[in-house]
């Protein structure tokens, strides 16, 4: 047995190398049963398509996306095997008084056929970045609330921190397609604090408001867009909704079970604190508390809730991820945080000094090798319900995942470059398979129910169709004796110095059979021209046995 796991390690030493070949798609797959199960939906960049794909990276269902858009960060496929997509005109970035730019949602069937779509886009507002699905076929969109600068100066902005000619904090809306209009709205604007004039509205101590937004916090140059909220998520266990606030360095959470016009106030609710956040976290500095050494987040994405698909035995069920994307220079981490709310009084915990609670997260990670899991925006991460992570840093389009022990078990590259599709072996750089997302789904989720889930092909061009399975785990070979055989590139030299002929099989360390031999008596040459570089075990009945390497 010794020698046999010897023989691994020189095997797995020999594939190391092998492996460098492939820059893009599936570049890592260590630990079959560690991993979670299940397809992988990806939505990259400056394209309009989604794809769902198998741990492999091949392609098992794919969704056109209409011409003339593209991407806009996110997907969602629902439980009757629908897809929610987010679309921007193909036109390029621009403000919101320019009428272009992203203002497009889809409903598709699994058949890529349209069910619904919803525009909202006008002089005051216009959706972006995230959307979220509910459980009652409502959809939350985050969408800019644009005043001018002469409205915001009203309110006790401080005209010296605005560069742009507007001024456009955030609005949450719920949009019911049955209805086919907004049922549900909370503002930002509503529930802004000043402490700059105390003759103009939203007056008041900053610290002593920590449930409102200071007016005058300012961390994005003075554009227009202000907070850049970049996700969004619904617990309807709570009825709350979470809002990530990159540029405020904080995650926020709203009451939901709200009406519109409580929404706008600062009562009502089951928080009976109407619109006005009732958690937030990251950067106490923001509302006037705390200290620099305080600030946990920074300009973090994907704010989530680990709900989905997710047992209520989890130990992660319930609490909030997060990737750090800029936690250092050049360095990112993820996050898990664990809020202090107090379901009787529907209220979240203050510490003695007066911060939300917790005073740190319970669990963090970043990637011994900066570069790898390292982006200054975009990314994501999911908690799996085996414990797992599937983390994906947005600008170098990488997703690995991590298992309990903190290892990378699995890792993929997305195999675009500016929206087209690239072949195996293609170099990319940082933004060029930009990637805001990968979202795993379990292997029985509903919406897969009677849908082929057969591979169609890989999303990478010119692909290597062995290399995933050289990656898997090795059977468990046991011979009587073991030994390296010399081998040429096209040649397996059998040693048989009996006067027996054997019947031999040849097998992946997969476990499947590639083929059959017979050895004879002497020494015999068989051809091994076939077979893909990899590991393999030749397997004989009743003679020596050998695991070997093709390079």
């Amino acid at each position: 047995m010794r020698f046999y796991i010897q023989l691994t390690i020189i095997c797995f030493i020999s594939l190391s190398k092998l492996n460098s070949q492939n820059t893009v798609g599936v570049i890592t797959y260590q630990d079959k049963d560690a991993s979670y199960e299940g397809y992988n939906l990806i939505f990259p960049h400056y394209q309009p398509d989604a794809f769902l794909l198998n741990k492999c990276g091949e392609i098992v269902h794919q969704w056109n996306g209409p011409e003339g858009y593209r991407n806009h960060n996110t997907c969602y496929i629902l439980e009757n095997g629908d897809l929610i997509r987010a679309l921007r005109k193909d036109e390029g970035f621009a403000f919101i008084w320019e009428d272009i730019g992203e203002n497009l949602i889809e409903c598709v069937t699994w058949d890529n056929e349209l069910n619904w779509s919803f525009e909202y886009l006008d002089t005051t507002s216009r959706i972006h970045h995230d959307i979220e699905p509910t459980p009652y076929g409502t959809v939350f969109l985050i969408s800019w609330d644009h005043h001018s600068v002469e409205e915001a100066i009203a309110s006790g902005r401080d005209v010296s921190l605005m560069s742009q000619d507007a001024f456009s904090p955030d609005k949450i809306i719920e949009y019911d397609p049955e209805l086919d209009s907004i049922i549900w709205e909370w503002k930002a604007w509503d529930h802004l604090v000043q402490d700059r004039d105390s003759n103009k509205p939203n007056y008041g101590v900053i610290k002593d408001h920590p449930h409102r937004i200071n007016i005058n916090w300012e961390n994005n140059q003075g554009r227009a867009d202000w907070m850049h909220v970049n996700s969004i998520d619904y617990n309807p266990i709570l009825d709350q909704i979470m809002i990530n606030v990159p540029t405020f360095n904080e995650i926020w959470i709203i009451d939901h079970s709200t009406t519109t016009e409580e929404a706008k106030g600062f009562s009502g609710g089951n928080s009976g604190k109407g619109g006005d956040i009732i958690w937030r976290w990251g950067n106490p500095q923001a509302y006037n508390r705390g200290a620099e050494e305080d600030q946990k987040l920074f300009f973090q994405h994907d704010a989530l809730w680990a709900l989905d698909y997710l047992p209520t035995t989890q130990v992660d069920f319930g609490n909030i991820s997060v990737f750090n994307n800029q936690t250092e220079p050049g360095h990112s981490s993820i996050g898990m945080i664990s809020p202090v709310f107090d379901s009787i009084a529907y209220q979240y915990t203050l510490s003695i000094d007066s911060t939300f609670l917790p005073e740190n997260f319970y669990f963090e990670w970043s990637h011994p090798e900066p570069n790898i899991i390292s982006s200054s925006g975009l990314s994501s991460i999911q908690v799996l319900p085996n414990n797992n992570k599937l983390i994906t840093s947005g600008r170098n389009g990488i997703t690995v995942e991590l298992s309990q022990d903190e290892k990378i078990i699995w890792q993929y590259k997305t195999p675009f470059k500016n929206g087209q599709r690239v072949a195996q072996g293609t170099e990319l750089a940082v933004n060029d398979n930009l990637t805001f997302r990968m979202r795993r789904y379990p292997i029985d989720y509903p919406g897969f129910d009677n849908h082929s889930l057969y591979p169609i092909e890989y999303l990478e061009l010119n692909p290597d169709k062995t290399f995933c399975d050289r990656l898997l785990p090795t059977i468990n070979v046991e011979p009587d004796l073991i030994e390296v055989s010399s081998l040429s590139a096209i040649e397996l030299l059998v040693n048989n110095q009996t006067n027996k002929s054997y019947q031999a099989k040849l097998i992946s360390l997969t476990g499947k059979t590639i083929g059959s031999l017979t050895l004879e008596q002497g020494i015999t040459s068989h051809d091994i021209s076939h077979l893909a570089q990899g590991c393999y075990a030749l397997v004989v009945s009743g003679l020596n046995s050998q695991l070997f390497v093709k390079m």
